[in-house]
């Protein structure tokens, strides 16, 4: 029995979007939604590790958001198969918010810039910020000859800050004092 885990249609270096149009598989478009799915990932390691029950739901929220965004940025902005806009980002935004807010109130202030690291689980999130910002940069390329959703920009924007307070979280948390950065 042949396994299904395989195609081969995508050996010569090209994928099918949603509506089934084969692109090369370093197109914008597949590097954009790739490098979602590559964030998905590492946000899987922060959290496997997060031991709090309501923000480990919540990061779980998040990857699931995140394959609504990875879905939306495989399909054609031409095909009739995507929206103009993704529902329910502005309440994933306000979500992110919420929590960035709320975490931000838990977290000492600093005033000084912070160098990746601490304890694993805040340098996991960090690398899951990183990732973030690539995503980010990936969507702003695609975005310049196709259609996205405003509302997904923002919200990877806000991802992104929402995972730098997570690490600073984690950290204090720990006890561990941030590592910042000295001229």
């Amino acid at each position: 029995m042949k396994s299904c885990l395989y195609t081969r249609t995508g050996d010569s270096g090209t994928t099918s979007l949603v509506g089934g149009e084969r692109v090369k598989k370093n197109c914008d478009r597949i590097e954009a939604y790739g490098t979602i799915d590559e964030l998905s990932s590492v946000l899987g390691l922060v959290e496997s590790g997060c031991e709090e029950p309501e923000l480990k739901e919540f990061l779980r929220t998040v990857q699931n958001e995140l394959f609504n965004v990875g879905c939306y940025l495989a399909t054609d902005s031409t095909s009739d198969l995507q929206p103009s806009s993704l529902p329910g980002m502005e309440n994933a935004i306000a979500a992110l918010e919420q929590w960035i807010d709320r975490l931000d109130e838990d977290t000492p202030k600093i005033r000084a810039f912070v160098l990746p690291g601490g304890t694993r689980l805040a340098a996991e999130a960090h690398m899951a910020r990183t990732v973030c910002r690539r995503a980010e940069r990936r969507i702003l390329t695609l975005s310049e000859d196709a259609y996205v959703d405003p509302a997904i920009i923002r919200y990877v924007n806000r991802l992104s800050d929402f995972l730098f307070i997570v690490a600073r979280y984690f950290n204090f948390k720990a006890g561990c004092p941030e590592i910042t950065w000295k001229k």
